[in-house]
């Protein structure tokens, strides 16, 4: 009997798409159950506890941010949503409301697993043994709570904001490309909307932590905090 990698939970109103991605992923090895309504959704991940979500945006009963505010309530699992929709405020949205990664219908359907593979290789990581503490001027990163604060107030990041800050936190100064922290936080390597990805949880880290936590290298990427000092 082959072994089940993992329990993973689809969200998805249009019939069709859901079959075909449910097929797949059961061709790759994962245990698949379907919802085709927000309400049902919810249940469902209530009732099995996945080891991640595949969240389509528009759905009957309740939208997918609902969903994702709602299953990330009851416990923290990987959300990859699935959008028509290409304006960054609703990217923003739903990354605002828990989820780890999205993806612009049409896509391949190579590409949704390789992205499915990555967030549980990532939540696998999470659990594991972490580094020490960081204390970067008024941020304090424990990596093994999870937890991050801003002059001593404790601050909710999603599971990817944290990964994507502490990644950042742990070499301060040292400029990334969204291609390295695409590889290093989301463990997959896509250049064009992958770096909108990176762009938005940016964003949401700013909005949270302040805007002086990361630094813009104009047409590089990221770093922490300010440039290291000339030796």
């Amino acid at each position: 009997m082959a072994v089940v990698e993992a329990t993973i939970v689809i969200v998805e109103d249009e019939v069709a798409i859901a079959g075909a991605l449910a097929a797949r992923l059961r061709a790759e090895g994962f245990a698949v159950e379907v919802a085709h309504d927000g309400h049902e959704g919810v249940q469902l991940c209530e009732r099995i506890e996945p080891d991640l979500v595949v969240l389509d945006v528009m759905l009957p009963g309740l939208d997918g941010h609902e969903v994702c505010r709602r299953i990330q309530r009851q416990r923290a699992v990987p959300v990859l949503m699935l959008t028509a929709l290409d304006a960054e405020t609703d990217l923003i949205v739903g990354l605002g409301v828990g989820a780890d990664d999205y993806m612009t219908k049409p896509f391949s359907q190579r590409e949704l697993v390789a992205r499915v593979r990555a967030l549980l290789r990532r939540a696998q990581r999470a659990a594991e043994p972490q580094s020490r503490p960081i204390v970067a001027g008024p941020v304090a990163i424990d990596p093994e709570r999870r937890e991050v604060r801003r002059d001593g107030e404790l601050v909710h990041l999603t599971p990817t904001e944290f990964d994507l800050v502490h990644r950042l936190a742990l070499r301060p100064g040292i400029v990334f490309t969204r291609e390295q922290l695409l590889e290093d936080v989301w463990g997959y390597a896509d250049g064009s909307a992958g770096g909108r990805t990176v762009d938005s949880h940016v964003a949401a880290v700013r909005r949270k932590l302040g805007a002086d936590v990361v630094r813009t290298v104009q047409s590089v990427g990221y770093a922490f905090g300010s440039p290291q000092p000339q030796s």
